[in-house]
């Protein structure tokens, strides 16, 4: 009985994930804010549909169990037909990764951007990553967990993508280390680790669970702040006012 229970919860979690992914992929998933503008610049519009079917695809069986077949079939064409936009199943692999970690880059570099103090540009940029990463779990587990399927020349330049989303945040760590704000003995170091954990969230979030993706976005952005030891000073500030005051 016991072993019929594990095998339908591992079913149960299995079906959950294939249709978090095509809420996904129509913009619709639990806590999404609004339909996920990376692929539009996918034309024509059988591509992205293909493009889209393989996320699902990848989602739910995993990228080596998946078949050309199965991506056509979920977009409603033929196997041949997908042969007229992706040479292989490996290139839509390919497609989906490169698309994924340029939307990583500007998210970084956005959010990065939207403010002064390195506290705050940190802040944004974890709080940014973190809920696209919850907002699109299915999305964002084929984009960071498949690469060692990829073919070595897209490896590299998926690769690539991944060592500018650590310039990012490298560069705000190193502004807050000068700037006296932060206390990050190893740089590098620092930045690797809070993107492990904003990408992890990807692997363990579920719609419809305790937290949204802003609360999980506010909670991480809290953790990463203390991690590099930034300074309370608001709260602290608040604080002796009051005790002035009264």
């Amino acid at each position: 009985m016991a072993a019929e229970t594990g095998a339908e919860s591992v079913e149960a979690a299995e079906s959950a994930d294939a249709a978090d992914a095509v809420k996904e992929a129509r913009g619709d998933a639990d806590g999404a804010g609004g339909p996920d503008d990376s692929w539009g610049e996918v034309a024509p519009d059988a591509a992205r549909r293909l493009l889209l079917a393989a996320v699902e695809a990848f989602a739910e069986r995993g990228f080596h169990a998946t078949t050309t077949r199965d991506i056509a079939s979920r977009a409603g064409m033929s196997p041949a037909a997908l042969y007229i936009h992706y040479r292989t199943k490996e290139e839509l692999l390919y497609q989906i990764s490169r698309v994924g970690h340029e939307r990583s880059v500007r998210i970084l570099t956005e959010a990065g951007n939207s403010a002064v103090t390195p506290a705050d540009r940190l802040a944004a940029a974890v709080r940014a990553f973190v809920r696209w990463h919850a907002e699109r779990h299915t999305t964002a587990r084929v984009v960071q967990y498949e690469l060692n399927a990829l073919a070595e020349e897209h490896y590299a330049e998926i690769v690539a993508l991944r060592r500018r989303s650590e310039e990012i945040l490298r560069g705000i760590l190193e502004d807050g280390v000068a700037a006296g704000d932060f206390t990050v003995p190893d740089i590098r170091g620092t930045a690797l680790a809070v993107l492990s954990l904003c990408i992890d969230v990807a692997r363990w979030f579920r719609s419809g669970g305790t937290r949204t993706p802003e609360e999980i976005g506010e909670l991480y952005s809290g953790l990463v702040l203390r991690m590099v030891g930034a300074p309370a000073a608001p709260a602290a500030e608040t604080a002796d006012g009051a005790g002035r005051g009264a």
